[in-house]
């Protein structure tokens, strides 16, 4: 008996196995000690004594020939596993024949650290209950989690054979670790098929095979979506179907494409999944029609397959699958509904009219009334209308699914609009659906649905409808779902800027958006994280609230640049944690479907866009994204967007990107404040102490401890709490902020005898005062309202939003009404709700909120835009690129002059604030929002005036407002040539804007434009 690992079995038998080509494309598996291995099998069932000797032979040989099990099964497993399967096999038998069923439920399974075998009962086309199983068994065992290092292939075999009035009809499936031939290629070789294949796929594939997957696997390289094509088996009614992919890039594919050629009446003779070291994996399926069936010709539902494999990349599992399963739903019409049920998620109207009465009794200049209303909004939102209770709803009507996709793909799907196309089944079945205007579906919703709940779910699958402008749902090569909105529908009440410009984008790892004040817009983009289910229960509800405020808090930052405020959030999904950056580049990926439109022929095909007109966006790098500029702007030059340059900022310095946290940018914003704050107040930094949330890892948190001189008493980071009342070792801080370590690799040692740390995981510690911290986690969230905490200064460089709010900020005043903090400068976005703010400022503490304090990393990323701007390809490429590192002159210099920018214009907002103040006696925070406003509603006044056709006055403006190293370098005649007569015009309003205000105040008299004008730009 053989006692060989399988692996080397396997390759023993290769050595010696005879190959045939079977027209599949792969080597028939001809096991050529077949014979042997059968003797060896009865033999060994005979010595368990289980079976009636007499019947050994025939079941043995039943077992090998009938059956029509590959023979890559008999190379594989030993005589132990076989004959084991045998005797469960004559079981079976016996036990149908005792319930005089014709049908013999076959299930095998062996599995084992290199390899996997899985057998089973199946009918050729049907979505039974083992295969399912065992193809989720499979992906997530051992495809979803494929990488280079640690990959396997996948070969399946359907066969059938019957014994003694019994039938069976069985599905195979070979799982074994892959043997690279070599594990890390070179750049050269990873277009090189023999170079990064598994060695027995190389053994296995024709020639014609290795070419086809070849050219598949390259073209994979060249984007991010899936690579579809389709191939015909000469003489034969079966297609050959191919995808390749990303590894990592989608999660149970592989069973989730047998559900879809299932629905379309197929079924797959066999199906292989190859890896490849160089990260690709493709998928080959042979595909044929169902026997029997009244299927349209499978030209047809092949072409449909290949449409919606795309789609099933995208979301290959959600909760509507199952009447996708049923054939209740399409795919296309399960995967909207599901797209539909998150927009109900976050935009249902859950406050009801009760709600819109109240708010119109109280005084929503209160911030006592107002924080109450958006409390009980919260609840609200969270306890009416829960996501459950949304999903629950919409699976109790698939026909109002149907009704509504029909509603929507009528608009958007483009075989609609292209006579000259042969129609497909998606618009074959858009004929077949009742075609109802709006009005008349909405008045479909009321007639079906059973109460006003119900109604109001589908009546926002309706607004969904309404409002979408462009998608790429039915393009055929896509890496998630992005969707083009108008937010007009948004509620005024709840939100009060009206947005430009809205995205909604779907993939399997996650949920975004992308929101924007105006056309020309900038903004992060921020990857939202869970610890926990809880943790991610809330930001589901909250992530579009969220995104909405630091985008309008961008607004607010970006007074002083020609870019409005934008912003994009990421939430990864809960079991996605590990998935940033894939989530990212798909995320990039699919709104560039909706950017370049006709860009990029041959790759993507034409899509509905309701407003025709083209739409640029700017990104940016905020929590969790940093790394990623580089690829962002490349994967969109990749893609023939004609923007890249400018599409990101905060790129590697070889790419003339100003990195915000090498240079500190963001934090020369936040720290000018602090030492306006010493200035005013003649205060000595060296002697102030400090409290600092955000650690030495982060970029705003280990710059400011780097350009600061004060005694720090607390840091609090991802990590924990760290703390000494007599000031923290001011060297080993630097040292975990040079090296961006969190604060749990501080040396304690060096703590004082009123220090300590206590971790996240840390619980029942005893502090130097007595104090028992039970729970380090709790501790570190809140210790920012400690009475441990009570500095002169308090500096958030990171933590969530409203951190402080109208719940907890009487915490930061203790019982005789002496305040934690004097001084508080929010570098945090959003670390401070605005009612908690102006409740500070009533108890005396000065407080400068994060839309005037942190702008530097803003200030600087539009400065390197307009540095791509204003040069050449070659003069970009020899004054801003830094290579093999040598820092051009010119780049040092420019860097130098856009931080002395940053600190001027932090400098005159912070003295025009407390200039407003003094002369006001208005809340700090409430004068920062009243000069934003003031600056963007003058800048686009200005836009439209005739002083930008004054060319005496706009030299004289723009020779101030343009960096002066541009201006010496390249001359003001050439900028002009150079620069987007639209972006010059909103430098020139915004240089403008700002100066006025930050001189004359958010409301100054009629005259007082007229006598700034007359100084700087009239004198002569």
């Amino acid at each position: 008996m053989s006692t060989a690992s399988p692996l080397a079995r396997t390759a023993i038998n290769n050595d010696h196995e005879e190959q045939h080509d079977d027209g599949y494309g792969y080597s028939t598996n001809v096991f050529p000690g077949k014979q042997d291995q059968m003797v060896q099998v009865c033999k060994h069932i005979e010595e368990t004594g289980f079976m009636p000797k007499e019947l050994i032979e025939n079941e043995v040989s039943w077992f090998y020939g009938n059956l029509g099990i590959d023979d890559f099964y008999f190379a594989l497993e030993p005589v132990e596993t076989i004959s084991n399967h045998v005797m469960s096999l004559y079981s079976a038998k016996m036990l149908a024949y005792t319930r005089n069923e014709n049908a013999l439920d076959i299930k095998l399974e062996k599995e084992e650290e290199d390899s996997s075998v899985y057998i089973h009962s199946s009918q050729p086309g049907v979505t039974d209950f083992n295969g399912p199983q065992i193809e989720k068994k499979i992906d997530g065992k051992y495809l979803d989690a494929s990488t280079p290092a640690k990959a396997y292939r996948v070969e399946s075999y359907r066969s059938s054979g019957t014994a003694n009035g019994v039938t069976s009809q069985l599905r195979s499936y070979f799982v074994t670790k892959c043997q690279f031939v070599n594990p890390t290629p070179s750049a050269e070789e990873l277009n090189d098929i023999k170079q990064v294949a598994d060695k027995n796929f190389l053994r296995k594939a024709t020639d014609h095979t290795l070419n086809t997957y070849e050219q598949v696997m390259r073209s994979a390289l060249q984007r991010s979506g899936p690579v579809i094509e389709m191939y015909e088996a000469q003489g034969k009614r079966e297609r050959r179907l191919i995808i390749g992919y990303r590894q990592r890039s989608t999660t149970g594919f592989f069973s989730a494409m047998s559900d879809l050629y299932h629905y379309y009446h197929l079924f797959s003779a066999r199906k292989y999944v190859e890896q490849f070291s160089n990260g690709i994996t493709i998928i080959g399926l042979y595909l044929n029609p169902v026997p029997g069936s009244t299927a349209l010709p499978i030209e047809t539902t092949i072409h449909q397959v290949m449409k919606e494999t795309s789609l099933t990349y995208c979301l290959p599992t959600t909760p509507l699958q199952y009447l996708f399963q049923r054939n209740q739903l399409s795919v296309q019409e399960s995967i909207y509904g599901y797209v539909a049920w998150i927009f109900a998620q976050h935009f249902l109207n859950r406050l009801g009219k009760e709600f819109m009465s109240l708010n119109n009794i109280l005084d929503a200049s209160n911030p006592v009334h107002e924080e109450v209303l958006t409390k009980m909004k919260k609840r609200l939102r969270q306890d009416t209308f829960t996501r459950e209770y949304i999903l629950d709803i919409i699976k109790r009507y698939p026909d109002l699914i149907k009704l509504l996709y029909a509603n929507f793909a009528t608009v958007h799907y483009v075989n609609q609009r292209e006579a000259s196309l042969e129609p497909t089944i998606s618009y074959q079945r858009l004929t077949t659906v009742e075609n109802l205007t709006n009005e008349e579906l909405s008045h479909k919703i009321k007639i079906l649905t059973s109460n006003a709940h119900e109604q109001m779910v589908f009546e926002s699958f309706l607004t969904f409808n309404k409002h979408v402008v462009k998608t790429n749902f039915f393009q055929t090569t896509k890496v998630a779902l992005s969707f083009r909105l108008r937010p007009d529908f948004l509620p005024e009440i709840e939100y009060p800027t009206k947005l430009y410009g809205m995205f909604l984008v779907v993939g399997s790892e996650f949920r975004g958006f992308h929101l924007r004040f105006r056309d020309v817009a900038r903004g992060g983009i921020r990857i939202i994280r869970s610890r926990n289910r809880e943790a991610y229960s809330i930001n589901q509800r909250t992530v579009f609230d969220e995104n909405y405020a630091l985008a309008a808090t961008q607004q607010r930052k970006n007074k002083d640049i020609p870019e409005g405020g934008s912003k994009g959030t990421i939430l990864l999904d809960i079991d996605q944690q590990d998935k940033p950056r894939e989530a990212f580049e798909k995320y990039v990926d699919s709104i560039l479907d909706l950017l370049i439109i006709g860009q990029t022929p041959g790759i993507k095909e034409k899509l509905v866009d309701l407003d025709n007109k083209e739409e640029i966006l700017f990104f940016g790098p905020d929590e969790g994204t940093a790394d990623y500029m580089d690829w962002a702007s490349l994967h969109a030059r990749t893609r023939g967007a004609s923007f890249w340059k400018a599409f990101t900022t905060g790129k590697s310095q070889s790419m003339g990107g100003i990195p915000h946290d090498t240079y500190g940018m963001t934090t020369r914003s936040v720290h000018q404040y602090v030492l306006g704050i010493y200035r005013t107040f003649g205060l000595n930094e060296e002697d102030c102490t400090k409290l600092q949330t955000g650690g030495p890892d982060g970029d705003l948190g280990s710059n400011e401890i780097k350009i600061s001189k004060d005694k720090t008493i607390a840091i609090v980071d991802g990590s924990g709490v760290l703390y000494d009342r007599k000031g923290i070792n001011r060297t080993e801080l630097a040292r975990l902020a040079d090296e961006r370590l969190m604060i749990n690799q501080f040396d304690a040692s060096l703590l004082s005898d009123e220090g300590f740390r206590v971790l996240l995981e840390d619980n029942n510690v005893t502090l130097f005062n007595g104090q028992v911290v039970e729970n380090g986690f709790q501790f570190r969230n809140t210790f920012h309202t400690n009475p441990l905490a009570h500095a002169t200064v308090f500096v958030p460089c990171g933590g969530r939003p409203e951190s402080v709010d109208l719940s907890n900020v009487h915490k930061l005043v203790d019982k005789e009404g002496t305040p934690l903090f004097k001084y508080i400068v929010e570098g945090a976005n959003l670390f401070f709700t605005q009612e908690a703010r102006l409740r500070l400022e009533k108890q005396g503490i000065v407080i400068f909120k994060d839309a005037s304090a942190n702008k530097g990393g803003v200030t600087s990323s539009s400065l390197e835009v307009l540095a791509a701007l204003a040069f050449d390809d070659a003069g970009f490429a020899q004054h801003m690129c830094v290579k093999d590192g040598h820092v051009p002159q010119f780049y040092q210099d420019y860097v130098k002059e856009v931080q002395a920018t940053i600190e001027r214009n932090a400098r005159i907002e912070f003295e025009s604030l407390w200039r407003e103040h003094q002369n006001t006696k208005k809340p700090i925070s409430i004068l920062s929002d009243e000069l934003s406003t003031a600056i963007v509603q003058l800048n686009e006044q200005l836009v439209n005036t005739t002083l930008w056709d004054n060319l005496q006055l706009r030299t004289a403006v723009l020779s101030r407002a343009f960096p002066k190293l541009l201006l010496e370098e390249i001359g003001l005649e050439t900028l002009l040539e150079r620069i987007p007569a639209p972006y010059v015009k909103a430098i020139f309003g915004a240089y403008l804007a700002s100066q006025f205000v930050y001189k004359y105040g958010a409301s100054p008299d009629h005259f007082a434009f007229f006598d700034f004008m007359r100084e700087n730009y009239y004198t002569n």
